[in-house]
């Protein structure tokens, strides 16, 4: 018998009839809206400022610095970067931003990425907002069907992520150069992408995959000394994981605006030495 007190039932996420009947949305009193409000914030940035540095198709290069956007240069319409990544893969049919031809790989590591996942999914799809907040679905499959279902070659963009990481400190050793090409000197952007690449290779060793791939299925970690501790220390690094996310997204960004800030002669690279 209905006494008038009961909850009204929502047919709506974990609010639907066959749910239990649970009147209030979530019983938290803390901003829990704050951190995917903020995710949301910082990703929708970086997502505007690399589609507008892709496409521009200039101002990424300036001896001796490249843009890691644009590196390595696979298209015939590149500008010459002496002794630099230029490898005309792409002919002169090709008229659009080489940039658009390697970002794929780095940012499909990322949005396969198991934390960049969660970040998306809370700050964009509230899938769920936050612990114990419902999320406004009505329906979950998970990661089961087209397109989530292509989450699952993350493993297949880390080994993609690898050789770009290898190329991006190929250009931090040419950083070493100054504008005429000579050796032993140092500016400011050398240490740019110094620290650029200390990030980048960091969140890249830190994945849930090079962990898996080090130490994963072995039966006795005893009887592999060698991967046990460099499973140990990958463990280490992917504790930090989220955080060498978000700092290697930062620096990579940082990177890029510092090419584009001096190629377009905003200011001289100060020298060190």
């Amino acid at each position: 018998m209905a006494t008038g007190t009961e909850p009204p039932q929502v047919d709506k996420g974990v609010h639907e009839a066959t749910r239990a009947a649970i009147g209030a949305r979530h019983l938290r009193t803390d901003r829990w809206w704050l951190a995917p409000a903020l995710t949301a914030a910082g990703l929708l940035a970086f997502i505007v400022y690399s589609t507008w540095r892709a496409f521009a198709n200039a101002d990424y290069y300036a001896a001796p610095y490249v843009s890691p956007f644009y590196s390595p240069c696979l298209a015939e319409n590149c500008e010459p970067m002496r002794s630099g990544p230029n490898w005309e893969i792409f002919g002169s049919w090709w008229g659009l931003s080489p940039a658009l031809l390697i970002l794929i790989f780095p940012l499909g590591f990322r949005l396969t990425c198991y934390y960049y996942r969660k970040a998306y999914y809370r700050g964009f799809w509230a899938s769920p907002p936050a612990c114990a907040v419902a999320e406004p679905h009505k329906k979950y499959s998970g990661e089961t069907r087209f397109p989530l279902i292509m989450q699952n070659i993350h493993r297949y963009f880390f080994y993609a992520a690898l050789p770009v990481a290898g190329i991006l400190t190929y250009d931090t050793v040419l950083a070493f150069r100054d504008e005429h090409y000579e050796w032993g000197h140092m500016g400011l952007g050398t240490l740019v992408f110094l620290v650029n690449i200390v990030l980048i290779w960091a969140y890249t060793i830190s994945c849930h995959s090079c962990q898996h791939i080090i130490g994963g299925r072995l039966r006795h970690f005893s009887k592999h000394p060698v991967r046990y501790r460099l499973w140990g220390w990958v463990g280490k690094l992917n504790a930090r994981h989220m955080q060498l996310a978000w700092a290697s997204l930062f620096s990579v960004a940082l990177a890029d605006l510092y090419v584009y800030l001096v190629a377009s002669g905003a200011f001289d690279d100060p020298r060190l030495f």
